[in-house]
C-alpha cells in the first residue's frame, strides 16, 4: 500500500516584464508545482522515515516535470529550490524527507546539475507562507541567482497533511548588480563554482 495519498495538487507561475521601471529584455518566470498529501505519521513518532522519502520520488518526478513542461523545457531553467510545510500534527522531521527526495527528482529531471538544492520547511497551520530559496543549478555560488519564491495554499497543510514544493525559474534576479560569480564564468565541476 502506497504511503502518498494526494488530496490536491497547485502550479503557480510568475513572470516579470519590468523591475524598478527596466524593461527586461527575457521575463524571467519563476514557478511552484506543490501537492498536499496525507501525513502518514501524523500524531505519532515513528523511527524510519526512509520508506515515505522512497516513495516521494515518484511525487517530486511528476512536480519537476510539471514545473519543466509548463516553463518550455529544461533547457531555460537555471534556479531552483525546495520546500516543504508539515501540518501541526506532524514534526519539522517529516517535512526533512523532502531534501533527498525532492532534490533527486530535480536534479534528475533536468539532466544532474552539481549544486545542492535549497531548501525551506516549517511546521504551520493551514495557509501559512513560505520562502523557497532558489540559486543557480550548476554552480551555488552565482550571487546574481540567489532569489526566492513564496509558496503556500489557503486550506492547506491541514494538521495531518504535509505540502510538499519545487520551485524552479529561468534565471537570476531582474537587476541584479551586487557582484559576485558570473554564470558565464563558472566552471562547475564541485556545484560551488
Amino acid at each position: 500500500m502506497s504511503l502518498i495519498s494526494i488530496r490536491k495538487k497547485s502550479l503557480t507561475i510568475d513572470t516579470i516584464r519590468q523591475d524598478m521601471g527596466r524593461v527586461l529584455d527575457t521575463p524571467l518566470r519563476m514557478a511552484a508545482a506543490s501537492a498536499v498529501v496525507k501525513n502518514p505519521y501524523a500524531g505519532h513518532y515513528v523511527e524510519d522515515l526512509l520508506p515515505f522519502m522512497a516513495e516521494l520520488r515518484s511525487l517530486g518526478t511528476e512536480l519537476a516535470n510539471e514545473i519543466i513542461d509548463a516553463l518550455g523545457g529544461k533547457e531555460h531553467i537555471e534556479v531552483y529550490g525546495k520546500a516543504a510545510i508539515v501540518g501541526v500534527n506532524g514534526e519539522i522531521e517529516h517535512a526533512a524527507v523532502w531534501h533527498e527526495a525532492g532534490g533527486w527528482a530535480m536534479r534528475e529531471a533536468l539532466g544532474r546539475p552539481r549544486a545542492l538544492v535549497p531548501a525551506n520547511k516549517a511546521v504551520a497551520a493551514a495557509g501559512y507562507r513560505l520562502m523557497v530559496p532558489v540559486h543557480y543549478i550548476h554552480a551555488c555560488y552565482v550571487r546574481s541567482h540567489f532569489n526566492s519564491m513564496e509558496i503556500g495554499i489557503q486550506d492547506a497543510p491541514r494538521p495531518d497533511e504535509i505540502l510538499f514544493a519545487l520551485v524552479m525559474g529561468t534565471g537570476g534576479r531582474p537587476n541584479a548588480r551586487v557582484g559576485g560569480l558570473l554564470k558565464q564564468s563558472v566552471i562547475g565541476e564541485d556545484g560551488q563554482r
